[in-house]
């Protein structure tokens, strides 16, 4: 990180993203749930195979989230999803995204925005990323044990479980923080 930051301008304020990408599907999740003993309370499940990816970016310091909901997953929905995150950059600062080496955040054809460097995490090491347990507490909170009829009702699903998510003040900061996270 000190590389990155002797190449920026002295002075620059710098902020670090913590990005990952989670796929939902028409078959849902399961979780567990409160019941009586002996009960077998009930899972509804689709049976389809429809799914779409959320790619998703955390700042703990600004306490801010970005999120895009995309048709797959590749270079060119990672290229979409830098643009939007670029957008939530404050202005004259720069980002450090840290982030897995899944193919689509190295790949040749991925367009990077000017103020947005990546951070490699070291190979599976997906406890190292706080925004996975933004996609389970999602997955826990709000996609689980649903039915999603359609693509439709999986993208309303998603969204509105992530404007649920970042609705709350301080949630992210909460849920993501881990001492290797602050950074001064």
């Amino acid at each position: 990180m000190g590389a990155i930051r002797a190449g920026l301008k002295p002075g620059t304020p710098v902020e670090i993203w913590f990005e990952d990408e989670m796929r939902v599907g028409q078959k849902g999740t399961l979780t567990r749930v409160w019941a009586e003993t002996g009960s077998r309370p009930s899972a509804p499940r689709s049976d389809g195979y429809q799914s779409v990816y959320l790619f998703g970016a955390v700042c703990l310091a600004r306490d801010r989230g970005c999120a895009l909901i995309l048709p797959r997953c590749d270079a060119a929905a990672m290229s979409l999803f830098l643009d939007e995150l670029s957008g939530h950059v404050a202005p004259g600062a720069h980002a450090i995204l840290v982030l897995d080496g899944a193919g689509w955040h190295t790949a040749k054809d991925l367009r990077w925005p000017e103020q947005v460097t990546p951070l490699p995490l070291p190979a599976y090491s997906p406890e190292l990323n706080p925004q996975e347990r933004v996609w389970e507490f999602l997955r826990q909170h709000h996609l689980a044990l649903r039915r999603f009829l359609d693509y439709t009702a999986l993208l309303d699903a998603c969204q509105d479980a992530w404007r649920r998510f970042i609705a709350v003040p301080g949630r992210i900061r909460s849920l993501c923080s881990y001492p290797w996270t602050i950074v001064s």
